[in-house]
């Protein structure tokens, strides 16, 4: 990765970011913990807030579901940005939980929970952009959603959480 900040990477990527999510149910939509940001499940959310949706080896196919973890992804970083001001803040990314709806069939978990963590190395460089990582298979998700993502984050500094 060049001198750039994450937010210059996140720019040359050409892709923009939905609106953060707001939480459907009764959580957080994420926890800072000291140097720790937990972000809580996030789905595959558009520009337009209406959610992607199918299940893989039925309704979608792995490069389908690889972008839906992509666009995953955009939702969590639309969320770091909202209530941070930036990508900078964080330092890198710790772990990776991606679970993947799809057939009991279906084996390639981790080629579509990919799309999430393409896009991380992208914007924090393949040494703090890239974290442990678990890809599990699921019969379901919320609203049928294809993938659901949550992410462990270090920030550079351990700002004041709002919610405190």
């Amino acid at each position: 990765m060049q001198n750039n900040t994450p937010d210059q990477n996140f720019e040359k990527t050409g892709l923009s970011l939905p609106p953060a999510p707001s939480p459907i149910g009764v959580y957080k939509p994420y926890v800072v913990d000291g140097k720790y940001l937990y972000l809580s499940g996030h789905g595959p959310v558009r520009n337009d807030k209406s959610l992607i949706k199918g299940r893989l080896g039925q309704d979608m196919d792995i490069e389908q579901g690889k972008l839906a973890a992509q666009q995953v992804a955009l939702a969590m970083l639309s969320t770091i940005k909202t209530n941070f001001g930036s990508l900078n803040k964080v330092k890198r990314v710790i772990k990776v939980l991606g679970m993947v709806n799809c057939t009991d069939d279906f084996e390639r978990h981790p080629n579509v929970i990919n799309g999430c963590s393409e896009l991380f190395a992208k914007i924090w460089g393949t040494e703090n952009g890239i974290g442990v990582r678990s890809a599990i298979g699921f019969n379901s998700l919320p609203d049928n959603i294809p993938v659901e993502i949550e992410a462990l984050f270090e920030l550079q500094n351990s700002p004041q959480d709002p919610f405190k």
